[in-house]
C-alpha cells in the first residue's frame, strides 16, 4: 500500500528524534515554532481538527490530514496518535512531497 511509504517515513523521523507525537506536545512545538509540519489524523474529532487549523494558520505551520489515529500510532510505536509534528525542515519537506505525490497519483 502507497501510504505505508508516509507512515514507515514518519516512524524514520521519529526515531532520529524529529517528531513528537500527541497533543500536548504537537501543540508544543507549534507554539514553540520548532514545529514545520502537523499531521492529524483524519478520524480525530471536529474539536480537535478546529484546534490544530485555528493554531497552524496563526502560526504559519503547513497542515495535513493523514491516515487515522491507529496507522499513525503504529507507525511511531505507539496505540493512537490524533496528532504529530516534525521539527526538522528537511524532513517535513519530504513528507509533504510524498502526500503531494500519493494525492496526485488518485491516493487519499
Amino acid at each position: 500500500m502507497d501510504s505505508d511509504e508516509i507512515l514507515r517515513f514518519l516512524g524514520l523521523a521519529k526515531r532520529a528524534g524529529h517528531l513528537v507525537s500527541g497533543e500536548f506536545m504537537t501543540e508544543s512545538m507549534v507554539k514553540s515554532g520548532k514545529a514545520a509540519l502537523v499531521i492529524i489524523a483524519g478520524d480525530v474529532s471536529e474539536n480537535t481538527r478546529k484546534k490544530f487549523k485555528n493554531m497552524c494558520e496563526y502560526y504559519e505551520v503547513p497542515l495535513y490530514e493523514y491516515a487515522d489515529k491507529e496507522s499513525l500510532g503504529h507507525s511511531l510505536g505507539k496505540e493512537y496518535r490524533a496528532s504529530l509534528a516534525v521539527t526538522d525542515k528537511g524532513m517535513a519537506k519530504t513528507v509533504v512531497k510524498k502526500m503531494q505525490r500519493k494525492n496526485a497519483n488518485g491516493g487519499f
